[in-house]
């Protein structure tokens, strides 16, 4: 993790900035907002001109300990404050609520919302329609594409290190806090919507669309609160390409074997990362990039400094930025662009719901 850091360009990786940052204005004050979203801005000296939360005590809150000097009571008075402010939109509250808050914002606006991209595909279509209706410059926080270590990794993939891509396996084996998020027990669709999501989206980053998936999502026998804690995907890139999710969120046997780990094989080399958020969340452990090219001298460590929370937060907002700067310039986390993430997820769901292929004995 990085403390205390005041100039961004203290750290050793690039997020995607803009040339002169916007003021923002906030669409919800909870612990995602607190926890990443402010911390991120406040490194990266993005200027939070206003907040608003249907908590407005909550919001005062957050506003008086992050410096904010606007609270508003509703959106409409925060979309008041983002007019006189000239101010991007973040949007952080749960995805079901999503198309609702962009409606009552002005046309031509640029926003940031939470992922997921809506809850099933019905909700991602009408969110996507909703900003093409009102031009809206619209992007969705699948920001663990923008974390430091993920940023290093598709650089050493892009300068053909590790040669063409023929195997991915993404492995999650720990136990998670879910109690720290209550509105995640009233959702049919749990586990991948606000988990494994991050991975598929991951993953597209590197190696674009699967064809086909294959999937089971389910529950565990000492957790019946929650719909899903437990998924396995294949994503389907042909004859040459393998892919894999393994998650077990239910592994409650000590600190030991738990694993978060990312593996990418190449042709010519390979790449290995330790996501040490997800160990002991929210405190996380070290986090370890380490890769192997075909010279000969073994596996060694690539230093990254800065972690998913919350460094991975400054660059979803910082493309929308230079995305309103240049309206040619190719932002990755795109709300089109995460609209083909929440295909890839509807496929799984949809695969676990067909179930597998009867054995004849």
């Amino acid at each position: 993790m990085v403390d205390n850091v005041s100039n961004i360009s203290e750290l050793n990786y690039v997020p995607e900035m803009p040339e002169h940052p916007r003021n923002i204005v906030i669409i919800g004050a909870g612990g995602i907002v607190q926890g990443s979203h402010l911390p991120a801005y406040k490194l990266a000296s993005y200027p939070v001109v206003g907040i608003y939360d249907l908590n407005y005590e909550t919001a005062k809150k957050v506003a008086k300990e992050n410096g904010i000097l606007e609270v508003a009571k509703t959106i409409e008075e925060l979309v008041k404050i983002a007019q006189e402010k000239e101010a991007v939109f973040d949007i952080a509250v749960p995805a079901s609520a999503t198309a609702e808050i962009l409606r009552q914002l002005p046309d031509h606006v640029a926003v940031l919302m939470q992922k997921p991209l809506g809850e099933s595909i019905e909700q991602a279509k009408e969110i996507l329609d909703i900003c093409k209706e009102k031009k809206l410059i619209a992007g969705v926080n699948f920001q663990l594409r923008q974390a430091p270590y993920i940023i290093a990794v598709r650089k050493l993939i892009e300068e053909g290190k590790i040669g063409e891509i023929v195997d991915i396996d993404w492995r999650v084996v720990e136990l998670h806090p879910w109690h720290l998020w209550d509105f995640l027990f009233s959702k049919e669709r749990m586990e991948i919507n606000y988990h494994s999501v991050h991975y598929i989206d991951c993953i597209r980053s590197f190696v674009g669309n699967p064809d086909y998936v294959y999937c089971k999502t389910m529950q565990h026998p000492k957790m019946r609160d929650l719909t899903q804690t437990r998924t396995s995907i294949i994503m389907d890139y042909g004859k040459d390409l393998r892919v894999n999710i393994h998650v077990n969120h239910n592994h409650d046997f000590g600190p030991e074997y738990q694993e978060s780990t990312l593996k990418i094989e190449g042709m010519k080399g390979a790449i290995r990362v330790r996501l040490g958020l997800i160990l002991d969340y929210p405190e996380g452990r070290p986090d370890k990039v380490e890769y192997i090219l075909d010279d000969g001298k073994g596996w060694r460590e690539l230093k990254v400094r800065g972690s998913w929370f919350p460094e991975a937060f400054i660059g979803t907002m910082g493309g929308l930025m230079k995305k309103l700067e240049d309206p040619q310039y190719h932002y990755m986390n795109s709300v089109e662009d995460a609209y083909e993430t929440m295909c890839v997820v509807e496929a799984c769901y949809d695969s676990s719901e067909s179930g597998g292929t009867p054995v004849t004995y």
